[in-house]
Protein backbone atom coordinates (compact mmCIF):
# COMPACT_ATOMS: atom_id res chain seq x y z
CA UNK A 1 0.00 0.00 0.00
CA UNK A 2 2.87 2.14 -0.61
CA UNK A 3 4.97 2.75 -3.84
CA UNK A 4 7.83 0.91 -4.59
CA UNK A 5 9.50 1.35 -8.02
CA UNK A 6 12.36 4.05 -9.21
CA UNK A 7 12.65 7.78 -8.67
CA UNK A 8 15.55 9.74 -10.02
CA UNK A 9 16.76 12.44 -7.82
CA UNK A 10 18.95 15.22 -9.78
CA UNK A 11 20.93 18.22 -8.71
CA UNK A 12 23.88 20.35 -9.98
CA UNK A 13 27.07 20.13 -8.27
CA UNK A 14 29.05 23.40 -6.95
CA UNK A 15 32.60 24.22 -8.73
CA UNK A 16 34.80 21.31 -7.10
CA UNK A 17 37.91 22.88 -6.47
CA UNK A 18 40.99 20.48 -6.17
CA UNK A 19 44.58 20.18 -5.48
CA UNK A 20 47.07 19.31 -8.12
CA UNK A 21 46.52 15.35 -8.80
CA UNK A 22 43.40 15.45 -5.80
CA UNK A 23 40.42 13.39 -5.82
CA UNK A 24 36.39 14.37 -5.30
CA UNK A 25 34.76 11.70 -3.42
CA UNK A 26 30.51 11.75 -2.89
CA UNK A 27 30.16 9.87 0.53
CA UNK A 28 26.38 8.54 0.73
CA UNK A 29 25.10 7.94 4.26
CA UNK A 30 22.50 5.53 2.98
CA UNK A 31 19.85 5.11 -0.19
CA UNK A 32 17.19 2.86 0.15
CA UNK A 33 17.18 0.44 -1.28
CA UNK A 34 19.20 0.50 -4.66
CA UNK A 35 21.24 3.64 -6.30
CA UNK A 36 22.82 3.86 -9.39
CA UNK A 37 24.79 7.19 -9.46
CA UNK A 38 25.72 8.91 -13.04
CA UNK A 39 27.59 12.87 -13.61
CA UNK A 40 26.66 14.34 -16.71
CA UNK A 41 24.98 11.12 -17.74
CA UNK A 42 27.75 8.64 -17.26
CA UNK A 43 27.70 5.61 -14.89
CA UNK A 44 29.95 5.56 -11.82
CA UNK A 45 28.83 3.47 -9.43
CA UNK A 46 25.76 1.03 -7.75
CA UNK A 47 24.79 0.08 -4.33
CA UNK A 48 22.32 -2.44 -3.38
CA UNK A 49 21.37 -2.42 0.35
CA UNK A 50 19.34 0.76 1.86
CA UNK A 51 21.39 0.72 5.41
CA UNK A 52 24.88 1.28 4.76
CA UNK A 53 27.48 4.08 3.74
CA UNK A 54 29.07 4.09 0.52
CA UNK A 55 31.70 6.41 -1.48
CA UNK A 56 31.87 7.15 -5.52
CA UNK A 57 34.70 8.81 -6.80
CA UNK A 58 33.91 11.01 -9.27
CA UNK A 59 36.83 12.72 -10.57
CA UNK A 60 37.48 11.40 -14.05
CA UNK A 61 33.66 12.48 -14.67
CA UNK A 62 33.60 16.27 -13.65
CA UNK A 63 33.97 18.47 -16.30
CA UNK A 64 34.61 22.81 -15.82
CA UNK A 65 31.59 24.54 -15.13
CA UNK A 66 28.30 22.52 -14.11
CA UNK A 67 28.27 19.31 -13.08
CA UNK A 68 24.48 17.51 -13.48
CA UNK A 69 25.01 14.43 -10.25
CA UNK A 70 21.70 12.53 -11.41
CA UNK A 71 20.62 9.12 -8.30
CA UNK A 72 18.46 6.48 -9.48
CA UNK A 73 16.68 4.87 -6.48
CA UNK A 74 15.18 1.94 -6.37
CA UNK A 75 13.01 -0.09 -3.70
CA UNK A 76 11.19 -2.25 -5.74
CA UNK A 77 10.19 -5.84 -4.95
CA UNK A 78 13.02 -8.15 -6.40
CA UNK A 79 14.63 -11.32 -5.10
CA UNK A 80 18.47 -10.33 -4.61
CA UNK A 81 18.59 -7.12 -2.28
CA UNK A 82 17.25 -7.59 1.32
CA UNK A 83 15.38 -6.84 3.16
CA UNK A 84 11.97 -7.95 1.24
CA UNK A 85 9.59 -9.37 3.66
CA UNK A 86 9.18 -8.48 7.15
CA UNK A 87 7.01 -6.43 9.86
CA UNK A 88 8.30 -2.65 8.84
CA UNK A 89 8.44 -0.41 5.92
CA UNK A 90 10.57 -0.79 3.22
CA UNK A 91 10.97 3.23 2.25
CA UNK A 92 12.88 4.06 -0.35
CA UNK A 93 14.91 7.46 -1.56
CA UNK A 94 18.37 9.42 -0.03
CA UNK A 95 17.55 9.71 3.27
CA UNK A 96 20.75 10.21 5.18
CA UNK A 97 23.44 13.00 4.48
CA UNK A 98 25.16 12.78 0.91
CA UNK A 99 29.00 15.23 1.16
CA UNK A 100 30.75 16.13 -1.12
CA UNK A 101 34.86 15.63 -0.19
CA UNK A 102 37.47 16.85 -1.68
CA UNK A 103 41.03 15.18 -0.95
CA UNK A 104 44.61 15.22 -1.96
CA UNK A 105 46.12 12.63 -4.14
CA UNK A 106 47.43 11.02 -1.21
CA UNK A 107 44.48 10.50 1.59
CA UNK A 108 42.86 7.92 4.39
CA UNK A 109 41.38 4.96 1.77
CA UNK A 110 37.41 6.12 0.97
CA UNK A 111 37.10 2.49 -1.42
CA UNK A 112 36.95 0.13 0.82
CA UNK A 113 33.44 -0.85 1.57
CA UNK A 114 32.74 2.82 3.35
CA UNK A 115 34.71 2.29 6.17
CA UNK A 116 36.58 5.14 7.81
CA UNK A 117 40.13 4.18 6.85
CA UNK A 118 41.41 3.47 10.25
CA UNK A 119 40.61 0.28 12.82
CA UNK A 120 41.46 0.55 16.36
CA UNK A 121 41.11 -2.55 18.49
CA UNK A 122 42.27 -2.34 22.37
CA UNK A 123 42.90 -5.39 23.85
CA UNK A 124 42.96 -5.32 27.52
CA UNK A 125 45.76 -7.05 29.66
CA UNK A 126 44.94 -6.32 33.24
CA UNK A 127 44.67 -2.14 34.16
CA UNK A 128 46.82 -1.84 30.50
CA UNK A 129 45.69 -2.08 27.49
CA UNK A 130 47.55 -2.45 23.77
CA UNK A 131 45.60 -0.22 21.20
CA UNK A 132 46.24 -2.18 18.11
CA UNK A 133 45.81 0.76 15.56
CA UNK A 134 45.70 0.45 11.70
CA UNK A 135 45.60 3.22 8.79
CA UNK A 136 44.28 2.19 5.25
CA UNK A 137 46.52 4.86 3.02
CA UNK A 138 46.07 5.16 -1.00
CA UNK A 139 49.06 6.64 -2.70
CA UNK A 140 50.80 5.98 0.36
CA UNK A 141 54.88 6.50 -1.52
CA UNK A 142 56.56 9.23 0.49
CA UNK A 143 54.02 9.08 3.45
CA UNK A 144 54.41 8.55 7.34
CA UNK A 145 51.65 8.24 9.32
CA UNK A 146 51.11 9.75 13.29
CA UNK A 147 49.02 8.61 16.13
CA UNK A 148 48.03 10.08 18.38
CA UNK A 149 45.45 9.11 21.57
CA UNK A 150 43.90 11.62 23.62
CA UNK A 151 41.60 11.33 26.70
CA UNK A 152 38.33 12.56 27.37
CA UNK A 153 39.22 16.21 28.27
CA UNK A 154 42.08 16.60 25.14
CA UNK A 155 44.99 15.65 27.02
CA UNK A 156 47.79 13.88 25.29
CA UNK A 157 48.08 10.14 25.98
CA UNK A 158 50.08 8.43 24.33
CA UNK A 159 51.78 8.65 20.09
CA UNK A 160 52.81 6.93 17.44
CA UNK A 161 54.51 6.73 13.99
CA UNK A 162 54.29 4.63 11.21
CA UNK A 163 55.34 4.10 7.28
CA UNK A 164 52.35 4.78 5.07
CA UNK A 165 52.42 1.75 2.91
CA UNK A 166 51.88 -0.57 6.06
CA UNK A 167 50.39 1.99 8.89
CA UNK A 168 50.34 -0.36 11.75
CA UNK A 169 51.09 0.34 15.29
CA UNK A 170 50.51 -1.21 18.85
CA UNK A 171 50.42 1.62 21.32
CA UNK A 172 50.78 0.93 25.49
CA UNK A 173 48.18 2.55 27.39
CA UNK A 174 49.12 2.03 31.50
CA UNK A 175 46.24 2.22 33.51
CA UNK A 176 43.93 2.54 30.67
CA UNK A 177 40.48 4.12 31.63
CA UNK A 178 37.43 1.65 31.07
CA UNK A 179 34.34 2.30 28.96
CA UNK A 180 31.92 0.47 31.75
CA UNK A 181 28.47 0.74 30.28
CA UNK A 182 26.07 3.31 31.22
CA UNK A 183 28.00 3.23 34.49
CA UNK A 184 30.69 4.92 32.90
CA UNK A 185 30.61 4.98 29.02
CA UNK A 186 34.44 6.66 29.20
CA UNK A 187 35.52 7.21 25.41
CA UNK A 188 39.57 7.71 24.05
CA UNK A 189 39.62 10.11 20.64
CA UNK A 190 42.48 8.68 18.31
CA UNK A 191 43.32 10.99 15.71
CA UNK A 192 45.52 10.03 13.04
CA UNK A 193 47.71 12.79 10.70
CA UNK A 194 49.10 11.30 6.98
CA UNK A 195 51.97 13.35 6.26
CA UNK A 196 53.79 14.20 2.97
CA UNK A 197 57.45 15.38 3.10
CA UNK A 198 56.73 16.77 6.62
CA UNK A 199 53.27 18.21 5.42
CA UNK A 200 50.01 17.20 6.92
CA UNK A 201 48.03 16.16 4.03
CA UNK A 202 44.60 14.63 5.76
CA UNK A 203 43.58 13.90 8.97
CA UNK A 204 40.49 11.52 10.60
CA UNK A 205 39.78 10.89 14.02
CA UNK A 206 37.52 8.15 15.59
CA UNK A 207 36.58 7.20 19.14
CA UNK A 208 37.42 3.85 21.27
CA UNK A 209 36.49 2.71 24.32
CA UNK A 210 38.75 0.37 26.50
CA UNK A 211 36.72 -2.79 26.89
CA UNK A 212 36.88 -6.55 27.30
CA UNK A 213 33.16 -8.63 27.52
CA UNK A 214 32.15 -12.03 27.44
CA UNK A 215 28.95 -13.98 27.04
CA UNK A 216 28.59 -17.56 29.44
CA UNK A 217 25.30 -19.47 28.94
CA UNK A 218 25.52 -19.63 32.85
CA UNK A 219 26.56 -16.48 33.93
CA UNK A 220 25.49 -13.85 31.27
CA UNK A 221 26.94 -10.99 29.94
CA UNK A 222 30.36 -10.33 31.51
CA UNK A 223 31.57 -6.75 31.00
CA UNK A 224 35.36 -6.02 32.50
CA UNK A 225 35.32 -9.03 34.04
CA UNK A 226 31.95 -8.36 36.19
CA UNK A 227 28.61 -9.99 35.44
CA UNK A 228 26.38 -7.21 33.75
CA UNK A 229 22.59 -8.07 33.37
CA UNK A 230 21.30 -6.34 30.62
CA UNK A 231 17.82 -5.29 30.08
CA UNK A 232 16.79 -3.28 27.24
CA UNK A 233 15.19 -2.72 23.71
CA UNK A 234 14.72 -3.30 20.11
CA UNK A 235 14.76 -0.06 18.38
CA UNK A 236 13.50 0.96 14.63
CA UNK A 237 14.52 3.74 12.82
CA UNK A 238 11.62 5.57 11.48
CA UNK A 239 8.94 8.14 12.66
CA UNK A 240 5.43 9.17 11.64
CA UNK A 241 5.62 11.60 8.69
CA UNK A 242 9.48 11.05 8.82
CA UNK A 243 9.83 7.40 7.61
CA UNK A 244 13.46 7.01 7.97
CA UNK A 245 14.98 10.23 7.26
CA UNK A 246 15.74 11.04 11.10
CA UNK A 247 17.72 13.93 11.45
CA UNK A 248 20.10 14.21 14.89
CA UNK A 249 17.09 15.81 16.87
CA UNK A 250 14.84 12.55 16.51
CA UNK A 251 17.75 10.08 17.11
CA UNK A 252 18.71 11.81 20.64
CA UNK A 253 15.03 11.98 21.83
CA UNK A 254 15.01 8.29 20.91
CA UNK A 255 18.10 7.80 23.02
CA UNK A 256 16.80 9.94 25.41
CA UNK A 257 13.66 7.88 25.94
CA UNK A 258 15.80 4.49 25.89
CA UNK A 259 17.96 5.85 28.89
CA UNK A 260 14.67 7.06 30.44
CA UNK A 261 13.31 3.50 30.75
CA UNK A 262 16.40 2.45 32.59
CA UNK A 263 17.87 0.54 29.96
CA UNK A 264 21.80 -0.78 29.29
CA UNK A 265 21.17 -2.21 25.90
CA UNK A 266 19.42 -1.97 22.59
CA UNK A 267 19.08 -4.43 19.70
CA UNK A 268 19.41 -2.28 16.62
CA UNK A 269 16.37 -3.91 13.95
CA UNK A 270 16.97 -4.97 11.74
CA UNK A 271 19.97 -3.37 9.31
CA UNK A 272 22.50 -0.53 9.84
CA UNK A 273 21.64 2.50 11.68
CA UNK A 274 23.22 6.16 11.65
CA UNK A 275 26.42 6.77 12.94
CA UNK A 276 24.89 9.48 14.70
CA UNK A 277 22.79 6.41 17.07
CA UNK A 278 25.81 4.53 17.20
CA UNK A 279 27.82 7.75 18.85
CA UNK A 280 25.12 8.11 20.78
CA UNK A 281 25.09 4.16 21.85
CA UNK A 282 29.32 4.94 22.55
CA UNK A 283 28.28 7.71 24.93
CA UNK A 284 25.15 6.64 26.77
CA UNK A 285 27.24 3.17 27.23
CA UNK A 286 24.48 0.75 25.77
CA UNK A 287 25.26 -2.34 24.97
CA UNK A 288 24.46 -3.08 21.55
CA UNK A 289 23.66 -6.27 19.25
CA UNK A 290 23.79 -4.93 15.83
CA UNK A 291 22.81 -6.74 12.19
CA UNK A 292 22.12 -7.37 8.65
CA UNK A 293 18.39 -7.40 7.32
CA UNK A 294 18.97 -10.89 6.11
CA UNK A 295 15.18 -11.26 7.50
CA UNK A 296 12.11 -13.19 7.21
CA UNK A 297 12.52 -15.24 3.66
CA UNK A 298 15.67 -16.61 2.55
CA UNK A 299 16.37 -16.06 -0.95
CA UNK A 300 18.95 -18.23 -2.39
CA UNK A 301 19.83 -14.98 -5.30
CA UNK A 302 20.67 -13.08 -1.99
CA UNK A 303 23.73 -14.57 -0.41
CA UNK A 304 26.36 -12.20 -2.03
CA UNK A 305 23.33 -9.33 -1.04
CA UNK A 306 24.36 -10.82 2.49
CA UNK A 307 28.06 -10.83 2.08
CA UNK A 308 28.34 -7.13 1.30
CA UNK A 309 25.83 -6.02 3.74
CA UNK A 310 27.91 -7.78 6.29
CA UNK A 311 31.25 -6.99 5.63
CA UNK A 312 29.93 -2.46 5.27
CA UNK A 313 28.47 -3.42 9.08
CA UNK A 314 31.53 -4.54 10.63
CA UNK A 315 33.98 -2.26 8.09
CA UNK A 316 32.34 0.58 8.85
CA UNK A 317 31.30 0.27 12.74
CA UNK A 318 34.34 -2.12 14.65
CA UNK A 319 35.43 1.07 16.22
CA UNK A 320 32.01 1.29 18.22
CA UNK A 321 32.83 0.24 21.54
CA UNK A 322 29.24 -0.61 22.18
CA UNK A 323 28.87 -3.02 19.66
CA UNK A 324 29.18 -6.54 21.07
CA UNK A 325 27.43 -8.61 18.60
CA UNK A 326 27.06 -9.30 15.23
CA UNK A 327 23.43 -10.58 14.25
CA UNK A 328 23.91 -12.81 11.17
CA UNK A 329 19.88 -13.42 10.07
CA UNK A 330 16.25 -12.20 12.22
CA UNK A 331 13.45 -14.93 12.26
CA UNK A 332 14.29 -16.14 9.13
CA UNK A 333 12.65 -19.44 9.25
CA UNK A 334 9.40 -17.99 8.75
CA UNK A 335 9.28 -19.27 5.24
CA UNK A 336 10.94 -23.10 5.87
CA UNK A 337 14.15 -24.44 6.98
CA UNK A 338 14.57 -26.97 4.36
CA UNK A 339 16.65 -24.95 1.55
CA UNK A 340 20.20 -26.18 1.97
CA UNK A 341 21.60 -22.75 0.86
CA UNK A 342 19.60 -21.03 3.83
CA UNK A 343 22.51 -22.86 6.29
CA UNK A 344 25.29 -22.65 3.62
CA UNK A 345 24.40 -18.50 3.55
CA UNK A 346 25.15 -18.62 7.60
CA UNK A 347 28.15 -20.45 7.56
CA UNK A 348 29.38 -18.20 5.26
CA UNK A 349 28.12 -15.14 7.07
CA UNK A 350 30.00 -16.69 10.57
CA UNK A 351 33.07 -17.08 8.90
CA UNK A 352 32.83 -13.16 7.23
CA UNK A 353 31.90 -12.09 10.61
CA UNK A 354 35.11 -14.15 12.21
CA UNK A 355 37.56 -13.18 9.47
CA UNK A 356 36.95 -9.23 10.31
CA UNK A 357 36.62 -9.42 14.61
CA UNK A 358 39.81 -11.89 14.39
CA UNK A 359 42.69 -10.30 15.66
CA UNK A 360 45.48 -9.74 12.34
CA UNK A 361 48.31 -12.34 12.76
Amino acid sequence: DYYRGTCCYTTVLPDIVLPENGRAVLQFDAVAMTAEVYLNEQKLAEHKGGYSAFCVDITDALRNGSNLLRVNVDNSDNDTVYPQKADFTFYGGIYRDVTVLGVEESHFDLDYYGAPGVQVVPTMQGNHATVAATAYVTAPAGCTVHFAITNRNGDPVAEADADAADAKTNIKMENAHLWHGTEDPYLYTLTVTLLKNGKAVDEIATRFGCRSFAIDPQKGFILNGKPYPLRGVSRHQDRPGIGNALTAKEHTEDMDLICELGANTIRLAHYQHSQIFYNLCDERGMVVWAEIPYISRHMPGGKANTISQMTELICQNSNHPSIVVWGLSNEITMNGASDPSLLENHRALNDLCLLYTSPSP
